[in-house]
């Protein structure tokens, strides 16, 4: 049997990773009605939101790993989760989309060893990195893990470069060049790349990591370990966030809405959320026909840097267990030494409420 393909795409947090991915399934689809993909997730966060997005979105099977990061104390649960999705579905290939905050090297290397270990059961395809051309030149300076993002990989995606302008797509050109690697770049169109150019790439630096590299391995990576243990693991501040209250209690969206356009960008990395709500929370920049459904239910919520989108959820039935059952569960990522006055603001500020006279139970705790 041909070994399945696997790719990795990883991106800091906010740039544009899930989007790329549910855009290349039309495409999929389109050659091959038949295709399945699967998809290995990695949260930053106990909530599982981008794997409800793209499990709602035809692809044939998601598992998460959640709370974590999956290149340090989660990779040892990788091989199960391969393992699942090779007996239960065995797919065409097999994304793995990391955290926000994830080395792409050390999971190119353990997804190398697990493809020893199984004769050939996998092959690694390539590592694609996604750039949010539009705010990486900010974070570029503070985020030693962006920088290794964009250095050890196969191909970058240079994503939301629209609403940057051309020059700051130069700007960020520059830095990539800084980074004295040779990687191919690609611009997307709003998110959308050619599938051809993602898949079946010349992955041949993720191949070449095999884990017994030394002092000359691919692009410098020795001593990645220590670093890794030293940096990306305090880069980001994690909340967790729950509302409880009474079946059929809805979120008051306009104070949740206040919250989306006043976080700061420098301090608030993400927000991820699933909702339940009489209408969804447009944004500016959300045209999308879910965003126009007003008949109430739940929603996810998923915003970076000032914009958001709001999907309807299907059916409570599909819903995950980190969030099913509970008004509003949320993620925040915020930057380093940001959580403690985040947590006093979300539990003073006003903007997680319900809607109408109900009363509800809000907790706001730090898991990371």
């Amino acid at each position: 049997m041909a070994p399945i393909p696997i790719t990795i795409v990883t991106g800091f947090l906010g740039s544009g990773k899930t989007t790329l991915l549910l855009n290349l399934l039309p495409q999929l689809r389109a050659q091959n009605p038949s295709y399945k993909l699967a998809l290995v997730k990695n949260e930053f966060g106990d909530l599982a939101i981008d794997s409800q997005l793209a499990s709602s979105s035809s692809i044939s099977g998601v598992r998460e790993l959640l709370n974590g990061c999956i290149c340090c104390n989660l990779v040892g649960q990788l091989d199960v989760a391969l393992e699942e999705l090779r007996k239960t579905i065995n797919p065409d290939r097999i994304v793995i989309e990391t955290s926000g905050s994830a080395f792409p090297a050390t999971l190119a290397m353990e997804v190398n060893r697990l493809a020893r270990d199984t004769n050939g059961a996998y092959v690694l395809d390539g590592v694609v990195s996604v750039i949010d051309v539009e705010n990486w030149k900010g974070y570029e300076d503070t985020s030693y893990t962006a920088k290794i993002q964009a250095r050890y990989t196969d191909l970058i995606v240079l994503n939301k470069w629209e609403l940057a302008g051309e020059r700051r797509l130069d700007e960020c050109l520059d830095r990539v060049g800084d980074l004295e690697v040779q990687v191919a770049c690609v611009k997307s169109d709003k998110g959308k790349v050619p599938v051809d150019l993602v898949f079946g790439i010349d992955g041949a630096l993720a191949r070449s990591l095999n884990g017994e590299t030394n002092g000359n391995s691919a692009n410098g990576h020795a001593g990645h370990s220590h670093e890794h243990a030293k940096t990306h693991q305090s880069e980001v501040e994690v909340l967790s966030i729950t509302l409880e209250a009474a079946i059929g209690s809805n979120v008051d969206t306009s104070k949740l809405e206040k919250l989306l356009k006043t976080a700061p960008k420098d301090e608030v990395y993400r927000i991820k959320a699933v909702l339940a709500a009489s209408s969804p929370i447009r944004s500016e920049d959300d045209t999308s026909s879910d965003a126009k459904k007003s008949d109430g239910g739940r929603y996810i919520v998923n915003w970076a840097f000032g914009r958001w989108t709001c999907t309807p959820m299907k059916t409570e039935g599909d819903e995950h267990e980190s969030s099913s059952g509970v008004v509003l569960r949320m993620t925040m990522i915020l930057a380093r030494y940001e959580s403690k006055k985040w947590k006093k603001r979300l539990e003073t500020a006003d903007f997680l409420d319900l809607h109408g006279d109900e009363e509800g139970n809000l907790v706001v705790e730090k898991i990371a």
